[in-house]
């Protein structure tokens, strides 16, 4: 998943691009510390809501169900979900009307962007790493629910500052 979300940071551009483009994201999110255990933790207890959601309704619904599904389900497994938060854009140091809307926001760390697609796009990809730039959220799951198993349509991504610790990590570990 590491290789699929350095993949989608390249389709998102490099920093600079993305800056002219959209206007400077943060870093990581001032209010987030950060224990890598606990978000891992934390996106493995979303999957596990999401794959009840998925055994439960099966492909072939809208976005919009497995949305309102998928919070009911976190709800129930005592985890803060927000619907459809809107993130501002700034664009030269000006926010513009149009914003962004994140499907779903958990604990404030963990985005999810749910989709119903036939097939995955890697659009889709570089659209939720776009969102953890934007936001300084450190971590992202993309769910697609119209595929015969939710694993199938599940990918990971990390902010782009958290993907860089896990490589440093696992390269420290690597030469040991």
């Amino acid at each position: 998943s590491l290789i699929v979300a350095e993949y989608a940071y390249k389709l998102a551009g490099p920093a600079h691009s993305f800056e002219k483009a959209v206007g400077k994201g943060p870093a990581l999110h001032p209010g987030i510390t950060m224990d890598l255990s606990d978000l891992e933790e934390l996106t493995e207890k979303v999957i596990g809501c999401a794959i009840a959601v998925h055994d439960e309704l099966g492909p072939g619904l809208l976005e919009s169900v497995y949305t309102e599904c998928l919070m009911i389900e976190l709800a129930a497994n005592q985890l803060r979900v927000e619907g459809e938060r809107h993130v501002p854009i700034v664009y030269r140091g000006q926010t513009i009307r149009g914003r962004l809307r994140i499907d779903l926001l958990v604990e404030d760390q963990v985005i999810i962007e749910v989709k119903s697609a036939e097939r995955s796009n890697p659009v889709f990809m570089a659209q939720l790493v776009t969102y953890l730039k934007l936001t300084g959220m450190p971590a992202g799951l993309l769910m697609n629910f119209n595929l015969s198993t939710l694993k199938a349509g599940l990918k990971r991504a990390s902010h782009p500052d958290v993907y860089a610790l896990k490589r440093r990590d696992r390269a420290q570990n690597d030469r040991l």
